[in-house]
Protein backbone atom coordinates (compact mmCIF):
# COMPACT_ATOMS: atom_id res chain seq x y z
CA UNK A 1 0.00 0.00 0.00
CA UNK A 2 1.01 3.87 -0.43
CA UNK A 3 3.21 5.56 2.11
CA UNK A 4 0.66 8.80 3.43
CA UNK A 5 2.95 11.30 5.15
CA UNK A 6 1.28 13.55 7.58
CA UNK A 7 2.97 16.67 9.27
CA UNK A 8 1.88 18.20 12.55
CA UNK A 9 2.83 20.38 14.82
CA UNK A 10 2.77 18.45 18.54
CA UNK A 11 4.08 16.16 20.95
CA UNK A 12 5.53 12.93 19.60
CA UNK A 13 4.87 11.36 22.81
CA UNK A 14 1.06 11.82 22.51
CA UNK A 15 0.20 10.54 19.14
CA UNK A 16 -1.84 7.56 18.88
CA UNK A 17 -0.06 5.36 16.23
CA UNK A 18 1.29 2.31 16.17
CA UNK A 19 4.76 3.17 16.55
CA UNK A 20 6.96 6.39 17.35
CA UNK A 21 10.70 7.00 16.46
CA UNK A 22 13.13 7.70 19.10
CA UNK A 23 15.81 10.19 17.68
CA UNK A 24 18.18 8.37 20.44
CA UNK A 25 21.88 8.34 21.38
CA UNK A 26 24.14 5.65 20.71
CA UNK A 27 23.75 4.30 24.31
CA UNK A 28 19.89 3.74 23.65
CA UNK A 29 19.83 4.68 27.63
CA UNK A 30 17.94 7.88 27.39
CA UNK A 31 19.06 11.72 27.17
CA UNK A 32 17.42 15.08 26.22
CA UNK A 33 14.90 16.23 23.93
CA UNK A 34 12.52 13.79 22.50
CA UNK A 35 14.58 10.80 23.67
CA UNK A 36 14.58 12.30 26.89
CA UNK A 37 10.51 12.58 26.56
CA UNK A 38 10.31 9.53 25.26
CA UNK A 39 11.71 7.05 28.32
CA UNK A 40 10.00 9.66 30.47
CA UNK A 41 6.41 9.87 29.56
CA UNK A 42 6.62 6.07 28.65
CA UNK A 43 8.00 4.94 32.07
CA UNK A 44 11.06 2.30 33.27
CA UNK A 45 9.80 -0.49 30.69
CA UNK A 46 11.97 1.19 27.72
CA UNK A 47 15.32 1.84 29.52
CA UNK A 48 14.54 -2.12 31.00
CA UNK A 49 14.41 -2.86 27.18
CA UNK A 50 16.75 -0.56 25.89
CA UNK A 51 19.72 -2.25 28.40
CA UNK A 52 18.62 -5.73 27.72
CA UNK A 53 19.59 -4.69 23.99
CA UNK A 54 22.13 -2.94 25.22
CA UNK A 55 23.67 -6.35 27.27
CA UNK A 56 22.87 -8.59 24.23
CA UNK A 57 22.69 -6.79 20.65
CA UNK A 58 24.27 -3.81 20.53
CA UNK A 59 26.99 -3.57 23.44
CA UNK A 60 28.57 -1.13 21.62
CA UNK A 61 25.81 1.05 21.25
CA UNK A 62 23.34 1.43 18.16
CA UNK A 63 25.16 2.37 15.05
CA UNK A 64 24.45 5.96 13.39
CA UNK A 65 21.56 5.63 10.86
CA UNK A 66 20.20 1.83 11.95
CA UNK A 67 16.94 1.46 14.15
CA UNK A 68 15.65 -0.79 16.69
CA UNK A 69 12.33 -1.13 18.32
CA UNK A 70 11.50 -1.97 21.97
CA UNK A 71 8.24 -1.65 23.72
CA UNK A 72 6.64 1.66 24.77
CA UNK A 73 5.88 1.49 27.82
CA UNK A 74 2.83 4.12 29.46
CA UNK A 75 2.92 5.90 25.65
CA UNK A 76 0.19 5.35 23.52
CA UNK A 77 1.79 3.74 20.79
CA UNK A 78 2.71 0.10 21.20
CA UNK A 79 6.50 0.14 20.22
CA UNK A 80 9.36 2.66 20.36
CA UNK A 81 11.66 2.91 17.16
CA UNK A 82 15.08 4.20 18.47
CA UNK A 83 17.22 5.56 15.40
CA UNK A 84 20.70 7.78 16.09
CA UNK A 85 21.09 10.07 13.58
CA UNK A 86 24.46 11.74 12.35
CA UNK A 87 25.68 14.76 14.24
CA UNK A 88 25.88 17.76 12.28
CA UNK A 89 29.22 18.60 10.21
CA UNK A 90 29.07 21.91 7.72
CA UNK A 91 31.12 20.01 4.54
CA UNK A 92 30.31 16.83 5.47
CA UNK A 93 27.70 14.85 3.34
CA UNK A 94 25.87 12.74 6.07
CA UNK A 95 22.46 13.01 3.95
CA UNK A 96 22.70 9.69 3.48
CA UNK A 97 23.01 8.24 6.70
CA UNK A 98 20.05 10.88 8.03
CA UNK A 99 17.94 9.08 5.59
CA UNK A 100 18.58 5.77 6.69
CA UNK A 101 17.16 6.59 10.08
CA UNK A 102 13.36 7.22 8.10
CA UNK A 103 13.98 4.08 6.00
CA UNK A 104 15.53 1.69 8.58
CA UNK A 105 12.95 2.99 11.38
CA UNK A 106 10.21 2.47 8.29
CA UNK A 107 11.30 -1.38 7.45
CA UNK A 108 11.59 -2.00 11.68
CA UNK A 109 7.60 -0.72 11.49
CA UNK A 110 7.07 -3.31 8.65
CA UNK A 111 8.60 -6.04 10.66
CA UNK A 112 6.46 -5.30 13.97
CA UNK A 113 3.32 -5.35 11.59
CA UNK A 114 3.07 -1.65 12.36
CA UNK A 115 0.96 0.80 10.21
CA UNK A 116 1.45 3.92 11.36
CA UNK A 117 4.53 5.43 12.60
CA UNK A 118 5.34 9.12 14.21
CA UNK A 119 8.56 10.48 13.54
CA UNK A 120 10.37 13.43 15.24
CA UNK A 121 12.70 15.48 13.15
CA UNK A 122 15.84 13.53 13.66
CA UNK A 123 19.39 15.29 13.95
CA UNK A 124 17.62 19.11 13.83
CA UNK A 125 18.25 19.50 18.00
CA UNK A 126 20.88 18.81 19.83
CA UNK A 127 23.06 16.99 16.78
CA UNK A 128 22.22 20.71 15.07
CA UNK A 129 21.37 19.83 11.33
CA UNK A 130 19.78 22.81 10.03
CA UNK A 131 15.94 22.49 10.40
CA UNK A 132 15.13 23.26 6.44
CA UNK A 133 17.67 20.77 5.08
CA UNK A 134 16.63 17.96 7.89
CA UNK A 135 13.27 18.23 6.76
CA UNK A 136 14.15 17.80 3.31
CA UNK A 137 16.22 14.90 4.31
CA UNK A 138 12.92 13.04 6.41
CA UNK A 139 10.24 13.87 3.10
CA UNK A 140 12.81 12.55 0.62
CA UNK A 141 13.28 9.17 2.72
CA UNK A 142 9.70 8.92 3.05
CA UNK A 143 8.83 9.73 -0.55
CA UNK A 144 11.27 6.92 -1.52
CA UNK A 145 10.05 4.46 0.97
CA UNK A 146 8.56 1.39 -1.39
CA UNK A 147 5.56 0.36 -0.56
CA UNK A 148 4.72 -2.16 2.46
CA UNK A 149 3.08 -2.68 5.93
CA UNK A 150 2.87 1.17 6.58
CA UNK A 151 0.63 3.42 5.18
CA UNK A 152 0.82 6.26 7.36
CA UNK A 153 4.60 8.17 8.40
CA UNK A 154 3.43 11.27 10.55
CA UNK A 155 6.39 14.26 10.93
CA UNK A 156 6.02 15.29 14.34
CA UNK A 157 7.18 19.06 14.58
CA UNK A 158 7.97 20.33 17.79
CA UNK A 159 6.67 23.77 17.71
CA UNK A 160 5.36 26.23 15.29
CA UNK A 161 8.40 27.75 14.08
CA UNK A 162 9.64 24.25 13.09
CA UNK A 163 5.92 23.46 12.00
CA UNK A 164 6.55 26.31 9.57
CA UNK A 165 9.74 25.56 8.18
CA UNK A 166 8.37 22.17 7.07
CA UNK A 167 5.25 22.97 5.73
CA UNK A 168 7.24 25.54 3.30
CA UNK A 169 9.93 22.65 2.85
CA UNK A 170 6.78 20.86 1.64
CA UNK A 171 5.20 22.68 -0.11
CA UNK A 172 7.93 23.73 -2.48
CA UNK A 173 8.22 21.74 -5.70
CA UNK A 174 11.02 18.78 -6.04
CA UNK A 175 14.60 20.75 -6.50
CA UNK A 176 12.73 24.18 -5.92
CA UNK A 177 14.06 26.57 -3.19
CA UNK A 178 11.37 27.02 -0.47
CA UNK A 179 10.71 30.59 1.03
CA UNK A 180 11.99 29.39 4.69
CA UNK A 181 10.59 30.96 7.43
CA UNK A 182 13.40 31.87 10.38
CA UNK A 183 13.03 29.21 12.97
Amino acid sequence: MALTMELTEGDLTTQPLDAVVNAANAGLLGGGGVDGALHARGGPAILAACRELRATRYPDGLPVGAAVATTAGRLPARWVIHTVGPVYAPGVDQGALLRSCYTESLRVAGELGARTVGFPLISAGAYGWPVPDAVAQALAALRAAPAGPVTLARLVLFGAPTYAVAAAVAAAPPGASAEIPAV
